[in-house]
């Protein structure tokens, strides 16, 4: 650190080549000045290492006259140090303590984030990430008249006595602090240490108006890191216990703003913030002079949305979240929830939104009977609110019971109005968000057909942000399950846009468009305009993106491409190295890719000259290497690709000596029927085999597939009774042939 001081700085030249002086620079003064809060706010960052003190002093040689420092130093012919207590520095343990008041913070003014930053290079803050670089004022630079008078503000500040500390407070709020200049200003001086020294005092008074002035200034990004490196959130996390209901608000709210990155929501939730603003939420509590009820409900109703606002920022991470539940979050959200105050609902919404992303609490928000009142706050006229019950509702419709209790309080219909309002992109991405999941039922996309959604989300298939495409697009993959709904997309003009949407690089996007146009596919006229468009090119190309999601999609899709396709055999030997992808893909490691292969796999194999080839390019002993798998899903379709792949050549012979056989007669032994029938239709065509069937005897296939021949599955019934006849029919051979 400093070598790398001494090269950063500005040296003056020196006779005979040695080592210069410093020169009086504007950079070396900003370095100097750098390096005085560095050292001054150690104590902050390293409270223990804080402890130890130098009983000596530290000494250098300088040509400086005792004229040069200000009061506050004590001058000797060999030594300066600051006076009484101040001249103690580290070495020896000693006892000391640490705090910064009015008058030791004036020499720790204008804040060191470049030198930290410069320090903090080789070992990145990953808790940091969110928020942008530090933006700081150059010496030399233009600035407003406002910035040198608050600077002029903030020394009232350190030196003043308690009135004169109020009437600055009061100056300084005057001012547009909303503006980056008035807040970089109170940085850039040392303001922000007297601001939190403050909150430490006894004076409600200056705590106000310091708050106030945090409040404000701590919605930019480098005033909030700021104020956490300097200790400023468990001084405000104390306050939440104060009896004085605007501290309680100002300091919630200056949380609020300040916990909107991971170590500000950590230092929260290690000093019990959590589970003092989860109190905050209780009006009830809060309420304590009930002879003059209608004022301090009124207040009662402002700390509890202050509390909200505070828990919905530091919602933003797991452990929060838990630690919210567990201080009985969840039913005071609830009871909020139930007020008319919209400046109330939204962040409470907001906070459900946010913690909905946890099924502990999608069951709580059940249990709690909060779905009816989102539904009821989706006909609220304030967009915001709109928005953050439309989100909620989105991570809550995961559950099928949640999709009912939406659908059973109306909330179908409010959802489906929203479409229509495009202008607010925000609020239209939460709103089809939520009715891409409540679409995952059967009963609500009946009535989102009759409520003409279908019509409107094909409309908005253009012209929009990814975010809401990603979800238009999830939406109609879910109505187009049914029949009817695909044929009403098609005459809507949707198959095009779809078809268009296949050449996107946005990974959500692409699963889910992929999973529209697969649906689509299964209508014949759809098929055609797919085919038509290039469609399923595009389909086939995607098997290459180097997502999982993504390749296992388009091979779903693919599947009632090819099924559907006029001359499906022509159409998949036209792609040029199609065949060789798909089979190569068989390696991959994800289930879900293994699983739509196998099934595109079927498929193909359905055509002869199609079979052949994949054969070829080794298809036997790759789909014999997935046979030991526990995934029924997987089990399903391998063992229907292995059914389909025996119809050529000597391909029977081959998975048994591949060791096919063996685990697939374990299939049988699973809960699932779909397994059972691809297993038996497997053994079916395998058991033509003789050496498959004795494999399949003493691995015990024979009792299992006897319990089948009775199953009302009658594919399985067939393929179960076949398999028994060839075995047996094997088994009488060897006998007579034993005999004669």
């Amino acid at each position: 650190m400093g070598v790398a001081l001494t090269r950063s700085a500005q040296w003056t030249a020196a006779a005979g080549g040695g080592t210069g002086t410093l020169e009086i620079t504007p950079l070396n003064e900003a370095i100097l000045k750098e390096m005085i809060i560095f050292v001054e706010s150690f104590i902050h960052k390293h409270p223990q290492e804080a402890k130890y003190v130098f009983v000596e002093p530290l000494e250098w040689k300088t040509n400086l006259d005792p004229s040069a420092f200000e009061s506050g130093y004590v001058i000797s012919r060999k030594t300066s140090l600051r006076d009484t207590q101040e001249g103690k520095h580290v070495g020896r343990p000693e006892k000391s303590t640490s705090s910064i008041s009015p008058g030791r913070a004036q020499s720790a003014h204008k804040n060191a984030d470049k030198t930290e930053e410069i320090i903090s290079e080789s070992s990145s803050e990953s808790e940091e990430d969110e928020e942008p670089p530090d933006h700081r004022q150059e010496a030399n630079a233009d600035l407003p008249s406002e910035y040198w008078q608050i600077q002029k503000l903030v020394k009232y500040l350190k030196g003043g006595n308690q009135t004169a500390t109020v009437i600055a407070l009061c100056s300084m709020k005057d001012f547009n602090l909303a503006q980056e200049t008035c807040q970089l200003a109170i940085r850039d001086v040392g303001g922000l240490e007297i601001l939190i020294n403050l909150l430490d005092t006894d004076e409600v008074k200056c705590k106000i108006g310091s708050l106030k002035i945090l409040k404000e200034i701590s919605h930019n990004p480098q005033i909030r890191r700021t104020i956490v490196d300097l200790g400023g959130l468990p001084v405000m996390v104390n306050i939440l216990d104060s009896p004085h209901k605007i501290l309680k608000c100002l300091a919630a709210e200056t949380i609020a703003n300040v916990a909107k990155f991971r170590r500000a929501r950590q230092v929260v939730r290690h000093h019990g913030g959590i589970t003092k603003l989860v109190a905050l939420l209780d009006c009830a509590q809060n309420s304590t002079e009930p002879a003059q009820s209608s004022l301090y409900n009124e207040r009662d109703v402002e700390v509890a949305r202050c509390g909200a606002l505070a828990l919905w920022s530091c919602s933003k991470s797991y452990a929060n979240k838990e630690a919210v539940r567990k201080a009985g979050g969840i039913p005071l959200l609830a009871q909020l929830l139930k007020t008319s105050h919209e400046n109330m609902l939204i962040p409470v919404v907001g906070t459900l939104q946010e913690c909905a992303s946890e099924e502990s609490y999608r069951a709580a928000i059940k249990a709690e009977r909060i779905i009816e009142n989102l539904v009821k706050n989706l006909n609220s006229e304030n967009e915001q609110l709109q928005e953050h019950c439309a989100m909620a509702i989105y991570q809550c419709a995961e559950d099928e019971e949640t999709r009912d209790l939406v659908r059973l309080h109306g909330g179908l219909k409010p959802l489906a109005s929203l479409l229509n309002n495009t202008d607010n992109k925000e609020r239209l991405a939460a709103v089809t968000g939520a009715i891409w999941k409540c679409s995952i039922s059967k009963e609500n996309v009946t009535k989102f057909r009759e409520y003409r959604a279908i019509e409107t989300l094909v409309g908005l298939l253009t012209d929009q942000p990814e975010e809401v495409l990603v979800n238009v697009v999830g939406a109609l993959g879910e109505c187009c399950q049914e029949y009817e709904n695909q044929v009403l997309v098609r005459k809507c003009g949707g198959i095009q846009p779809l078809v268009n949407l296949l050449v996107g690089i946005n990974q959500a996007l692409l699963v889910n468009v992929t999973r529209a146009v697969g649906a689509c596919a299964v209508e014949p006229e759809s098929m055609m305009i797919i085919d038509r468009l290039d469609g399923v090119r595009l389909l086939w190309s995607l098997l290459k993106n180097p997502h999982p999601d993504v390749k296992a999609s388009a091979a779903w899709a693919l599947c009632p491409c090819i099924q559907n396709a006029k001359d499906a055999g022509e159409m998949v030997r036209s792609f040029v190295g199609g065949l060789e992808l798909v089979v190569n893909l068989l390696k991959s490691d994800n289930q879900e890719v293994l699983a739509s292969v196998c099934a595109a796999i079927t498929n193909i194999a359905k055509d002869q000259e199609n079979l052949a080839v994949i054969t070829d390019h080794g298809v036997v002993p790759l789909l014999s290497k997935l046979a030991n798998t526990n995934n029924d899903k997987l089990r399903r379709h391998l063992a229907e690709a292995i059914s389909h792949c025996c119809m050529w050549g000597r391909n029977k012979v081959a998975f048994g000596e591949h060791k096919a056989v063996a685990p697939l007669v374990c299939y049988l032994k699973s809960n699932d029927t779909n397994v059972h029938r691809a297993t038996a239709q497997a053994l079916y065509q395998l058991s033509e085999d003789a050496d498959n069937c004795i494999t399949m005897h003493e691995n015990g296939a024979v009792k299992l597939l006897l319990d089948m021949v009775g199953s009302p599955d009658q594919d399985l019934q067939e393929a179960a009774a076949g398999c028994i006849s060839n075995i047996r029919r094997l088994a009488l051979a060897t006998e007579k042939a034993r005999y004669t």
